[in-house]
């Protein structure tokens, strides 16, 4: 699917902006962790899943399916939120955007930080970035999308507000 890059970056500020919670504990954690398994269950699709907690990992699950290195895709997109406070997938089509890799820009190891969708910061009113949510083995636009359709759900917003 081609995408309209400034429109999806305009539209992933959005979502950075109004997805957020209440308040967000681990118990929290474990209802989001829930919702994407069930979600992925349901549309026979296999992720990891990772959720932090002020860089404290409190859920993960690597469904039947997935491998070693969806984990190790998860903690690299992960990498990238804890760092910028921004969704992997946002902060790639920026450095497209830009014509620079995250690691040109920021002298980054592409070892340790990937720029794709799939992990987004977990935001509490008032609060700002208390986690990060992420999941990892779909292409990288339908990780990004799973994870907002999930949270807009948790926040009460109807996803077709938020959604591409």
């Amino acid at each position: 699917m081609a995408t309209d890059r400034p429109r999806d970056i305009l539209r992933i500020a959005l979502q950075e902006h109004v997805l957020q919670f209440e308040t967000f504990d681990k118990n929290s954690a474990w209802a989001l962790g829930e919702r994407l398994k069930i979600t992925c269950e349901k549309a026979a699709v296999a992720t990891a899943i990772e959720i932090r907690l002020a860089r404290e990992t409190v859920f993960f699950y690597a469904m039947p399916g997935t491998a070693a290195s969806n984990a190790d895709w998860a903690r690299r997109k992960r990498n990238v939120v804890e760092m910028m406070g921004k969704s992997s997938y946002g902060v790639g089509l920026s450095c497209e955007e830009e014509g620079q890799p995250l690691e040109a820009l920021m002298g980054l190891p592409s070892r340790d930080y990937a720029c794709h969708g799939g992990s987004f910061p977990i935001q509490v009113k008032g609060g700002g970035c208390v986690g990060v949510v992420t999941v990892s083995g779909l292409p990288q636009r339908d990780d990004h999308i799973l994870v907002v359709q999930v949270l807009a759900e948790m926040c009460g917003i109807a996803p077709s507000e938020v959604a591409f």
